[in-house]
Formats: C-alpha cells, sequence, structure tokens
C-alpha cells in the first residue's frame, strides 16, 4: 500500500483538527463548571450563533447567551459538573465540522438543598475562525433527570423523574 506524502499530511490535519475541537469542548465544559465568563465567551464564535438548549430560549448572540449563564449559574451555592463523552466529530469542509456528545451534568443548588441529574445530547456545528475552531451553534435536548432533595439530617429524598416540562411561552 502506497501512500502519498500529500494524503498523509491531510490526514494528519483531520487528526490535529477533530483533536483541537475535543480541547474546544473541553475548554467550553470547564469554563461551564468554573464559571469562567470570560474564557467561556472565547469558547463561541463572535458574530451570528445558534445556541438551542432545551428549556431555554433560542440565542443567537453569545452576549445574551452569557447574559442568561451569568444569572443562573454564577451565583453563591450554585455548582456544576459538565462531563461529556462519546464525542462523534465529523470535519465538513477544511473549515467546518460537526459533533455529537453525550453530558452527564450535575447541578448542586446550596439554597435550596437540591440536585439534579441530567442526561443531554448535544449537537454541534464547529467553524474554524483565524485558525482556531469555535463553536457556531450547539443544540442539547435531557434524555433523562432525576433532583433529589437532602434533607436536614442528610438523607436524600427523590422528588422528580423523566422528562423536564416545556417550556411556558409568552402566549401561554
Amino acid at each position: 500500500m502506497s501512500v502519498s506524502l500529500e494524503d498523509l499530511a491531510a490526514r494528519l490535519t483531520a487528526l490535529e483538527d477533530i483533536e483541537a475541537i475535543r480541547q474546544l469542548k473541553a475548554r467550553y465544559l470547564r469554563c461551564c463548571d468554573l464559571k469562567m465568563v470570560d474564557e467561556l465567551r472565547e469558547t463561541f464564535l463572535s458574530g451570528p450563533v445558534h445556541i438551542e438548549y432545551q428549556n431555554f430560549p433560542l440565542f443567537t448572540d453569545r452576549e445574551d447567551f452569557l447574559k442568561v449563564y451569568e444569572e443562573m449559574a454564577c451565583q453563591e451555592g450554585v455548582y456544576d459538573i459538565h462531563h461529556a463523552s462519546n464525542a462523534e466529530i465529523e470535519l465538513t469542509g477544511p473549515d467546518t465540522a460537526k459533533g455529537k456528545w453525550s453530558l452527564n451534568f450535575r447541578t448542586i443548588l446550596m439554597a435550596s438543598r437540591a440536585v439534579t441529574h441530567l442526561a443531554v445530547e448535544y449537537d454541534d456545528v464547529y467553524r474554524k475562525q483565524d485558525g482556531r475552531w469555535l463553536i457556531a451553534e450547539s443544540r442539547s435536548r435531557v434524555t433523562s433527570m432525576m433532583t433529589e432533595i437532602i434533607g436536614e439530617d442528610g438523607t436524600p429524598k427523590f422528588v422528580a423523574w423523566g422528562d423536564l416540562p416545556e417550556m411556558e411561552t409568552e402566549a401561554g
């Protein structure tokens, strides 16, 4: 089997791009957990984006998304844990790619003594801009959830199982 130097270079570039996208997603998740808003901003395209997370409004601007993120997640007593796996990354062009990820998510709310566990599926679109891979689109849907309330004595009480309720719209 003969492989040309050009073919090897193309294959190496593809592997480097896929690894860069893995690192981008890891950086995004770590920034969410550690409440690193400025660094989180840098994981998205600076122009129009499409962020569509179940039970949240559609965001077409990263600053609007970051504002809601800060209001919800960057509060005293709110701790999040994002662990993604099962990556499927496909290069769709020299500067475009798509990816699927499974997310194991926990949020701990100290004030209400609640822990919510979510299983989430992400579908992302990435674009390379100025030599860097960035998130252009991100969609997620919850596939299962469980919430537990921790009693004063430390005993957990499971209070919710199954799907999240659909988000209400202003129309009703």
